[in-house]
C-alpha cells in the first residue's frame, strides 16, 4: 500500500511538473515581445505559473499533512511549509532560494488578480519575468532531490 501512495504521489508531481515546464515554455515564447498585449499575456502565464506551483504545493502537503490555521496567510504559510523538512514524515521542498522567488511570484499573482483598474508597469513585469526565470533553473533540482530523499522517508 505504502508503494502503491507514493507511485501515485510521483505520478501527481511528474504531472504538474510537465504543466508548469508548459507555462515556462509560453513564458519563453512571450519574453522578448514589448506589445502592451504581450505584457498583458506573458503577465497573465506568470500568474498561471504561480498557481501551478501552488498546486503542486497542495498535491505534497495534501499527501504528507494539510492544516494551516491562519486562512489569511494560507498562501505564504503554504509555501513556507515546503521549506521545512519534517523528521520522519517528509523532507523539504523548497530551497531557501526558491522560497524566495516563489514568494515574490506569489505577490505578483497577488496583484494582477486584483488589478483591475491599474496598468500593468512593464519594469516591475520584467523583474518578476527575471526572477520567475531563476526559478525555471531551480525547482527542477528542488523536486528532484525532494523525489530522491522522498524514496527514503518511511510514507
Amino acid at each position: 500500500m505504502e508503494k502503491t501512495r507514493f507511485k501515485l504521489l510521483k505520478s501527481d508531481l511528474e504531472t504538474q511538473l510537465a504543466e508548469i515546464g508548459k507555462i515556462f515554455a509560453r513564458i519563453e515564447k512571450r519574453k522578448a515581445i514589448k506589445e502592451k498585449i504581450v505584457l498583458e499575456s506573458l503577465a497573465y502565464q506568470l500568474h498561471n505559473l504561480y498557481c501551478a506551483f501552488e498546486d503542486l504545493v497542495k498535491i505534497i502537503a495534501g499527501f504528507f499533512e494539510n492544516n494551516i490555521e491562519d486562512k489569511k496567510k494560507y498562501h505564504r504559510e503554504l509555501l513556507w511549509r515546503m521549506t521545512v523538512s519534517v523528521e520522519g514524515v517528509r523532507p523539504s521542498l523548497l530551497s531557501a532560494e526558491s522560497f524566495a522567488l516563489l514568494d515574490s511570484l506569489r505577490a505578483f499573482r497577488h496583484f494582477f488578480r486584483h488589478a483591475y483598474a491599474y496598468e500593468l508597469d512593464p519594469k516591475k513585469v520584467a523583474l518578476v519575468l527575471d526572477e520567475t526565470l531563476r526559478l525555471k533553473a531551480l525547482y527542477k533540482q528542488d523536486c528532484r532531490a525532494f523525489l530522491e530523499a522522498v524514496g527514503t522517508v518511511r510514507v
